[in-house]
């Protein structure tokens, strides 16, 4: 509305009577009201007041722009309770964006997360592209490699993922354990895309000759199905080594094979009381994943 100020203003000025009154509740100049006043009075094409000595009475068209006035203002207010009430909910939609190999760990966390707050509605996208928070793609982006450097994110450690390089028990018995002098005599199973920027990635491909990778895959979970049918050896995250029996591990993890974990938001959510709440829920899960927390 182009000329809410001004309406804002005589409401002002019926409901105190004068001028300095409505000035100092706005904030404003007196020279300011009287010209908000005449203006909205040209605009009407009605006055809108009656001017004395002790200042303004409305008039006729004056008391139906103050009934109509007095009920907007008290709607925004009665708004702007609702919004700083919900401040403090854990309400409306959270949106997680993350890689596919936490799905595992994530998901059953979020179950929890939402039986605690049963309002609240979950988006989890897994995906390696780079969500822009800025722009309102997600609210908390659980991301890995290096440290995220995109401006007005606040990015906090999570946890250290260290891969672990393992072949099933069909595939140890057949072929022997890993020698690391004769890696050509072993078939590996390896990945395509932006996952080979992983760092245990780079390396598989730095050391191992690329006739010894026998296949490679778009996706981790892809990956840990074919090292299970004994395809080769490969990496699978430390979770997976922990809950499958058919997997043996067939080196001890190098540190360069790392990847930290980063939990990102931006400034502007941040202190948002679902974001706050979810980002101290993850924290408290860590424990329980047998990851290395940061």
């Amino acid at each position: 509305m182009d000329n809410w100020d001004e309406i804002r203003t005589a409401y002002q000025v019926a409901r105190l009577g004068t001028v300095s009154g409505a000035a100092e509740v706005l904030g404003v100049h007196h020279a300011t009201v009287i010209r908000h006043i005449d203006a909205l009075e040209a605009r009407l094409g009605a006055k809108l007041f009656q001017r004395h000595a002790r200042g303004y009475t409305a008039t006729e068209a004056g008391q139906d722009l103050l009934k109509i006035a007095a009920q907007t203002d008290d709607q925004f207010a009665q708004l702007a309770s609702r919004i700083r009430g919900r401040g403090d909910e854990v309400t409306g939609e959270l949106i997680v964006t993350s890689v596919d190999e936490l799905a595992v760990l994530l998901v059953p966390a979020i179950a929890q997360f939402m039986a605690q707050h049963p309002e609240l509605r979950v988006q989890l996208i897994s995906d390696h592209r780079l969500f822009r928070l800025e722009y309102g793609e997600a609210h908390v982006a659980i991301r890995a490699g290096k440290l995220p450097e995109q401006p007005d994110n606040v990015v906090q450690p999570f946890f250290n993922q260290v891969p672990r390089l393992v072949a099933s028990r069909a595939y140890v018995a057949a072929h022997g354990p890993l020698d690391l002098a004769k890696l050509a005599a072993h078939r590996f199973v390896g990945v395509t895309g932006d996952n080979n920027r992983a760092p245990f990635h780079r390396w598989l491909n730095a050391v191992v000759p690329a006739s010894a990778i026998a296949l490679r895959v778009s996706a981790t979970r892809a990956a840990k199905i074919a090292i299970k049918q004994g395809i080769g050896i490969g990496f699978v995250a430390s979770w997976d080594l922990a809950e499958d029996d058919d997997l043996v591990e067939v080196m001890a993890p190098l540190d360069e094979w790392s990847a930290p974990i980063w939990l990102v938001t931006h400034m502007d959510l941040h202190r948002t009381a679902k974001v706050q709440s979810f980002l101290r829920f993850l924290k408290s899960q860590v424990k329980q994943w047998g990851v290395t927390p940061a």
